[in-house]
């Protein structure tokens, strides 16, 4: 109304001002998912199942009384109860202690680990990819050129060869 120049209008609106539900719920995710900003899960901390294989260790998956070799039930009890709570307590000890050093030793890896994917290795591979290409069309053509006319002229000459098979008896 009034401006030189609007911004483009596409079949799903435009960019500032979408006019269907899909694409606003798809800008307002990319809002949320921002790295820095976003909100942590304290319920779920595995939401991506990481764990679920590896470290989900219960009493009854390392201690196990077969029938008929029973202890006392309140020893039970007091086992497991010591084994559950130790681990728990001993975990929530070392994650305290270890956590956040922890966090800062992975977290340069991984940037280091980004850092170099990003500025070496890919350029690298399409480097070469780039290289390979050159290299491959010389190649081709010198297969073509000197390859292919001694591969078809003995072709020609094996072609005139018969066999044949003959059982004597």
């Amino acid at each position: 109304q009034g401006f030189l120049y609007t911004a483009p209008v596409r079949e799903q609106g435009n960019i500032y001002k979408p006019n269907n539900k899909m694409m606003a719920d798809e800008l307002s995710e990319k809002a949320v998912h921002d790295v820095h900003t976003k909100e942590i899960d304290l319920v779920n901390r595995d939401p991506k199942h990481l764990n679920d294989d590896v470290v989900k260790i219960d009493f009854e998956d390392v201690i196990a009384e077969p029938e008929g070799t029973h202890s006392f039930d309140g020893i039970w009890k007091a086992s497991f109860t010591t084994f559950t709570v130790t681990k728990y307590w001993f975990y929530r000890l070392l994650s305290a202690i270890f956590g956040i050093p922890m966090a800062l030793i992975w977290g340069i890896y991984f940037a280091i680990l980004s850092f170099l994917h990003i500025w070496a290795v890919v350029p690298c591979i399409r480097s070469y990819l780039i290289e390979i290409q050159c290299i491959s069309r010389v190649y081709s053509i010198c297969i073509h050129t000197f390859c292919d006319p001694l591969f078809e002229a003995m072709g020609k000459v094996f072609s005139s060869i018969r066999a044949t098979v003959r059982k004597e008896i």
